[in-house]
C-alpha cells in the first residue's frame, strides 16, 4: 500500500478567478497542467467576464 500524503504536501496552484490557493486532486492527475480554476463556480464566472469577440 502506498504511503499516505498529507494535504499540505500536495502540489498547489492559485485560482485565476478568485486568487485562492487550491490543492491537487486525484481526479486532476492527468490534466493537472491544464487546471486553472479551483471550482466549477470560478470557471463559469471567468467565462461570464470574458469579452465576446
Amino acid at each position: 500500500m502506498p504511503k499516505m500524503r498529507r494535504k499540505g504536501d500536495l502540489a498547489e496552484k492559485i485560482c485565476v478567478t478568485c486568487g485562492r490557493p487550491f490543492a491537487w486532486r486525484k481526479k486532476w492527475a492527468r490534466v493537472w497542467e491544464e487546471v486553472r480554476y479551483c471550482s466549477e463556480r470560478c470557471r463559469t464566472e471567468a467565462r461570464k467576464t470574458q469579452p465576446k469577440p
